[in-house]
């Protein structure tokens, strides 16, 4: 169909795909209604209102799509979206200020949280052991370092 477009999924949920009708688009969070889709392996085929020839359906390369907050998944407790994790600042157990997560990383086992300050960066594994406590509301996460997690240079 002219105008479809194939979306990497980022998510845990994708059937929920079956019963969006609408996306937010880019950072701006254009909204567009969905008017098909189909799952495909790992992605997405998707064909949204006014997005109706191959010069429209390039226009969106390379931007995020996004559910409207309202639409989210409820998730358990202790479980979190990548948009709550990104800014949160991070601090080790015994006090020191690490940084603010810059960047979420999807790995076959679990996230790293990429964790920069200035010019340093710092992988974290998203595991019970290094996570301690994060909190939202204060915008904070208290991690443990594990022997072998050290700040690199950029």
């Amino acid at each position: 169909m002219s105008g479809e477009i194939r979306v990497d999924l980022l998510t845990d949920f994708p059937d929920r795909f079956g019963q969006l009708a609408e996306l937010n688009v880019g950072e701006n969070l254009r909204p567009h209604q969905i008017q098909s889709r189909r799952l495909d392996g790992d992605s997405v085929v998707l064909k949204l209102r006014g997005i109706d020839d191959a010069n429209a359906a390039q226009s969106l390369r390379d931007a995020y799509l996004s559910v409207p907050l309202e639409k989210a998944v409820k998730l358990p407790p202790d479980n979190y979206f990548w948009h709550q994790i990104v800014g949160l600042d991070v601090w080790s157990d015994d006090e020191r200020y690490l940084g603010k997560v810059s960047e979420v990383l999807r790995t076959g086992s679990n996230d790293v949280y990429v964790v920069g300050r200035g010019s340093r960066e710092l992988l974290l594994p998203a595991i019970e052991d290094v996570v301690l406590s994060i909190d939202v509301e204060r915008s904070r996460m208290v991690v443990h370092l594990l022997p072998g997690i050290e700040e690199t240079g950029r």
